[in-house]
Order: structure tokens, then sequence, then C-alpha cells
């Protein structure tokens, strides 16, 4: 496992200390790694508290050092940044299309309404199983490789999605495409970090790069929702598809291969047991709202509670685990995991399920509630790419808080449109709330790269968003099954509003509370 406290390696790292991050409507955070044969942690210039920086002046770390590039591979940094960023932006549109989709699709696949948590869930579930294993390999057996293999996957399973002809079969196809978006999400800032040596460079890298992320969640509903609306859902994941596989073919003549192997086998079993683990949540979530003191979702849940105990036994005796479980005792690393699975949790769960149930309560189609959608998306977009004026002044920890408190008031406001039938009245929400996503974007990845060791960018980058898109899972589980168990939609959709602000504001307090002791 790494260690937090050892002897750094690095000739620059205990006088530079700084950390490189983006703003991205995904929030994956990065770890920069290696400049030709040495790891920097970069800080966005100044955006934390004179005690935290502090801290990270005066401690120090032990690197790895990452292999050093063949000769003649030295990475062309634009295309570089154009490639990565292109295929991210494809995987968030693909994972984002279902959201404004799913009436045509659960009608065309005979999907229940309980049933339809499987059709959102397919790829986080994808994502928070593998994230982690596919920094691992990226790192060990070479981004470019892993990158290009989970683009191509992709856009082969994307395709298959539109042919499929029930709701298990579109459910596989999705969860295998979270598993190639966790292949490009984890390897792609491995290939940037890589590309962008200096921490100036990096910054502005992963600035770019995040845009794309945010750019596709807000343009995959409005894509998605345009072709269904014109022609198929159908059609929509097809063309989707067809993109993965273009920008593959592009990334094999503009990337370089680059890695920073540390020996040993991927944590398959620790993969397993996690993904087992979460699935098992995920139904007891799903199958609650017919009675959450039924026999199946209790046993369900006591499957979820000793797969993670197995998960822990396993992660304790593999010599190269998914993830350091000692980073758990470090307040700061709890605060990052807890930001990214109470935004899953509380702002995508609600989000993910609410242009469905707007199609269905207020007749609205899938390319209006598309738009309106965009007005939450496309506000997190801009917050989260400006959001970086507040480094040096606003700490990421306080942005953190800020945005769940700007988003349990923003969603609040929104109590009782449903069963007006006004989607005026939800305006004013859907913008708090989307300035609000949008400082959890920016400040997630801010926090934390703060809160591990420099090591690896991928495992780093990986880490912190598996907790979210656990999150997520849970999150999307949770909302339709209150929606759907209570006395009519109306009614369910302030109860979930309700959950969606209660959770945010446990958040904001939980974050506040876990502030490394000095």
């Amino acid at each position: 496992m790494t260690r937090l406290d050892r002897t750094d390696t690095s000739t620059d790292a205990t006088a530079e200390a700084t950390r490189a991050a983006g703003t991205d409507g995904s929030t994956v955070a990065t770890r920069a790694a290696g400049t030709d044969g040495s790891t920097v942690a970069t800080r966005a210039a100044g955006a934390v508290d004179t005690t935290e920086a502090t801290e990270a002046t005066l401690s120090t770390r032990s690197v790895e050092t990452p292999a050093p590039p063949p000769p003649g591979a030295t990475p062309r940094a634009a295309p570089t940044l154009a490639v990565t960023s292109a295929a991210t932006a494809v995987a968030l549109m693909t994972y984002t299309a279902p959201m404004v989709t799913l009436p045509d699709t659960a009608a065309a696949l005979h999907t229940s309404v309980s049933a339809q948590a499987w059709l959102l869930n397919g790829t986080p579930l994808g994502l928070a199983a593998l994230l982690l294993v596919a920094g691992s390999l990226a790192d060990d057996y070479g981004r470019r490789r892993i990158f290009l293999s989970g683009t191509v996957a992709l856009g082969i399973t994307t395709a298959l999605g539109a042919l499929a002809s029930s709701t298990w079969l579109f459910t596989l196809t999705r969860i295998a495409q979270g598993a190639a978006s966790a292949a490009i999400l984890a390897s792609g800032l491995g290939l940037i970090v890589h590309a962008f040596p200096t921490p100036r460079g990096r910054l502005h890298a992963t600035g770019v790069w995040g845009a794309f992320v945010s750019g596709g969640i807000a343009v995959g509903p409005l894509l998605a929702g345009g072709i269904a609306s014109t022609l198929s859902w159908r059609v929509a994941y097809a063309v989707l598809g067809a993109a993965a596989l273009v920008v593959a073919l592009l990334g094999t003549r503009a990337l370089t291969e680059s890695r920073a192997p540390r020996g040993g086998r991927p944590d398959l079993a620790g993969a397993l047991t996690f993904g087992l683990a979460l699935v098992a949540l995920v139904a007891a979530l799903t199958m609650g709202r017919d009675g959450w003191l039924r026999a199946p979702v209790g046993l369900l849940l006591a499957a979820f509670v000793v797969l993670t105990a197995a998960f822990v036994a396993v992660e304790r005796r593999t010599a190269i685990p998914m993830i350091d479980l000692g980073l758990l005792r470090h307040r700061r690393f709890l605060a990052s995991s807890a930001g990214g699975m109470f935004t899953g949790l509380a702002v995508i769960g609600l989000f993910s399920f609410l242009p469905a149930l707007l199609q269905r309560t207020l007749g609205l189609s899938a390319m209006d509630t598309a738009w309106l959608f965009l007005l939450w998306s496309g506000l997190s977009f801009a917050v989260a790419l400006q959001a970086r004026r507040l480094a040096g002044r606003v700490s990421p920890r306080h942005q953190l808080v800020l945005g769940f408190a700007l988003h349990a008031a923003g969603v609040l406001t929104m109590l009782g449109a449903v069963d007006a039938g006004s989607w005026t009245r939800l305006l004013p929400g859907f913008v708090v709330s989307g300035v609000g996503s949008g400082l959890l974007n920016a400040s997630l990845p801010l926090l934390a790269v703060e809160s591990v060791p420099a090591a690896r960018a991928a495992m780093g980058s990986g880490a912190q968003q598996t907790f979210r898109y656990i999150g997520s899972c849970a999150g999307v589980a949770l909302t339709i099954a209150l929606v759907t168990s209570t006395g009519g939609p109306g009614h369910g959709a302030d109860i979930a509003i309700g959950v969606s602000a209660g959770l945010s504001l446990l958040a904001a307090a939980g974050v506040l509370v876990l502030r490394e002791r000095t």
C-alpha cells in the first residue's frame, strides 16, 4: 500500500508542492504524475487555506518514478488534449443520453417503472466497479493502450445498446459502456498529465478537459433528445457509438504511450466483490418501492454488507489494492470521498430521473426536457469554468460547502411544481442548483488532489470518482423508489426533493466537520 509519510525523492516536491486540478462536470480528480522521472504534486494557484498550504509545503512524501518514455516518444500536447477531451465528451454524452430518452426506451423495452432504475444505473455501475482497476491497468500496462481499448469498447457497446430488445440486454450494454468509460476517464487524465509537464500547462489542460466533460453532460441530452424526437432513441445510440469509434481512430495517430508500472497484478478480486456489493445495494433500493421490510430487500442489504466486508478483507491482503484503505484514516480524504458520494446521491440522483418525470407528468417532449436540463447543466458548466477565479480566496472545502447549500436551497424552491403542473416554477431552482452544482464540480477535483499522496494520477482520480458513482447509483434508485411508491408522482417528487435537500445539507455539515486537525 502507498504510505503517506515517507521521504520525497523529487528535488522540487517540498519546495513547490503545487497541485493541478481541472474544473469538470464529472469531477474527476487528478493527481499530477511525473515530470520525466519524478512526480510533482501540483496545486491550482493557492486554492487552499494557509494551514493546508503550510502542511503541503512542509510534508514530505514518497513518490514513484514513472518509467521514462522510449526515445522519440515525446507526447504531442495539443493532439493529446484534443483526443482525450473528445473521447471524454462522448463518454459523458452516452452517460446522460437516457435522462431524456428514458420514457421512449422503457416503452420500447416494456420496462416497468421500478426497473427503469436499471436503465439509468447501468453505466454508473460499470464506472464505479472498474474505475480504480482501470486506473491501475493504465499505469501498469500503458495509458494509451487502455484509453484506445476503452474508446473502441465504448463505440461497440453503445451501438449494441441501440439493438437491445429487452431491459436486461440494454442494462448489460450500459454496464459495459460504464466499464469502457472507466478506461477512458482513468487513462485520459494520465495521458494529459504526461503531455503537459509544467504546473501551468496542466492547469490549463485539465481546465479544457473539464470543460469537455461538462459540455458532454450538457450536450448529451440535447443530442439524444433531438435525434429521438425526429428519428428514434436507437439512432441516438448508434450515432454516439460511431462518434466513439471515430475518436479511437484519431487516437491511434495522436497519442503517445506512457506508463508508471508498479508490479503485481490488477486487483480483480477487489473489483468483483466491490461490483457485486454495489449491484446488491442498487437492487435493494430498487425493490424497496414495493416495501422496505420485505424479505428480498433485507437479504439484498445483508448481501451488500457481507460483500463490502469481503471487499475490505481482499483489499487488506492484496499487495496492489484498488484503494489504500489507510487513506480512510485521513479526514481530508474522508471529506473528499463524502463530497463525491453525496454529490451523486443528492444531486445526480435527483436530476437523472427528473427529466423523465417531467415528461410523464407535465407532458413535455424529450427535446423540451433537454432544453430545460440545459439550463441546469449549462450553468454548472459556466460556473465550474469561472470558479478558478476563487483560487486563493475561497478554499475548495468551503466552495464544496457552498455548492451543497445552494443545491439544497435551489431544489427546495421546486417543491409543489410537479403537482401544480408548472414547469416555469422549476426555473429558479434550476438556476440556483446549477450554480451550486458548478461549485461542486470545480471544488471536488481540487479537494481530492489535496487528500491523497501524489503517487498516481489515474488511481487518484479513480478513488474520488468511484465514490461519486456509488452515490449516483444509490441516488437514482432511491429517487425512483420515493417518487413511485407514495401517493402520486407530485407528492413523491416533493418527498424526493426534500430528501435531496436534506442529504445536501448533511454533506455540507460533514465536510465542515471533517477538517484536517492542525
